[in-house]
């Protein structure tokens, strides 16, 4: 019997995968996209796969949230969201199709958006998978406990963010 081929699944199936979850987040679903995104950087990096790739996914899927969003928001309405808002948590592509925005004008905003997201998180993914052997670096000279320390900075700093961004 043969062993499943982890990173031949993942190049396989990958990318898809990402694209749709980034999808699903774009649409209103609280789903780590960024992350996502940052990973399959990371991955096409150690992979000697294209950035364009990566950007493609993350655009696509970016994108075609947004459009479903807006067709939530349109189609749906006000009813729509008092019922199931809650469990949302983008809400401007829905707002976009309650307000009837025209829906050409909010593709091209949204596009440009979708663009420019994944640029920047995808190239940072793969910036970071590009200089693994610095960062690893970087990691033995701080030792386990700047490790840690780092941790914790960015865990207090995430949740001062989350905890200011809740209604009072």
């Amino acid at each position: 019997m043969n062993p499943l081929d982890w990173a031949r699944t993942v190049d396989v199936l990958g990318y898809p995968l990402a694209c749709l979850l980034i999808l699903v987040e774009s649409a209103g679903v609280p789903i780590p996209g960024e992350l996502l995104l940052l990973a399959a950087g990371a991955w096409a990096a150690t992979r000697q796969h294209s950035i364009a790739l990566v950007i493609l996914t993350g655009f696509l899927g970016a994108a075609a949230g947004a459009d479903a969003g807006y067709v939530l928001g349109y189609r749906g309405g006000r009813p729509f969201v008092e019922q199931f808002g809650n469990r949302f948590r983008i809400w401007s592509s829905m707002l976009a199709g309650m307000a009837r925005m025209p829906f050409w004008r909010f593709q091209l905003f949204s596009a440009i958006g979708a663009l420019g997201w994944a640029v920047a998180i995808g190239a940072a993914g793969y910036f970071l998978g590009s200089n693994l052997d610095l960062l690893e670096s970087i990691a033995r000279s701080i030792g386990a406990g700047g490790l840690v320390i780092l941790t914790l900075i960015a865990l207090v700093l995430f949740a001062a963010r989350e905890r200011a961004a809740r209604p009072r």
